[in-house]
C-alpha cells in the first residue's frame, strides 16, 4: 500500500516521503492516527506541488536574509555601563541580546532583528569589545561588533 506521511514517523520517513506499507499497517495504524493519507496521483501532484512552492519560499527566505545581512555586516554599536575600577571592569549589570537586538533595530534598518536571532551565550558583563553573531537564517550568520565603554557621567 502507498501512502504519503503527513508528518515524521520514527523507522519509517519523514513528513511529504511516499512510502510503501503493508495494507493492515497503513490500514489499521497510520490511516486512522492521521499520520499518512492515501498516495493517489492526484494527492501525489498536491504533494509535489507543495514542495515547490516550499522550496520557493525557502529561497526567497534565504535571499531576503543574505538582503539583510548585507546591511548588518561593519555595524558597531556602542553601549555606555557603569563598570567597577581597573583595567577589564565587571559591570554593574550586563548587555544582553536583548539590549543588543534594540539598539540595532535603534539604527534604521527596513526590518526587525529580534533578540532571538542575537547568538549570546551569556549577557557582556565586563568592559571592551565584542564580535557578536546575528543568526538570520539557518544558513545566513552575520557578525557585528559590540563596544561596552564606562559611563562617565
Amino acid at each position: 500500500m502507498k501512502l504519503i506521511l503527513k508528518q515524521d514517523v520514527e523507522n519509517l520517513g519523514k513528513a511529504g516521503e511516499v512510502i510503501q506499507v503493508k495494507p493492515g499497517y497503513g490500514r489499521n495504524f497510520l490511516l486512522p492516527q492521521g499520520l499518512a493519507y492515501e498516495a493517489s496521483a492526484a494527492n501525489i501532484r498536491r504533494l509535489e506541488e507543495e514542495q515547490r512552492l516550499s522550496e520557493e519560499r525557502a529561497r526567497r527566505d534565504y535571499l531576503e536574509a543574505r538582503r539583510r545581512a548585507s546591511q548588518l555586516e561593519g555595524m558597531r554599536l556602542e553601549f555606555h555601563a557603569r563598570a567597577g575600577e581597573g583595567e577589564g571592569a565587571k559591570l554593574f549589570g550586563s548587555v544582553t541580546g536583548a539590549d543588543i537586538a534594540a539598539r540595532a533595530n535603534e539604527s534604521g534598518l527596513d526590518f526587525e532583528v529580534d533578540r532571538r536571532m542575537v547568538i549570546l551565550e551569556d549577557a557582556l558583563k565586563a568592559l571592551g569589545d565584542f564580535t557578536i553573531p546575528v543568526r538570520l537564517h539557518p544558513e545566513v550568520e552575520v557578525e557585528i561588533g559590540v563596544s561596552v565603554l564606562r559611563d562617565e557621567s
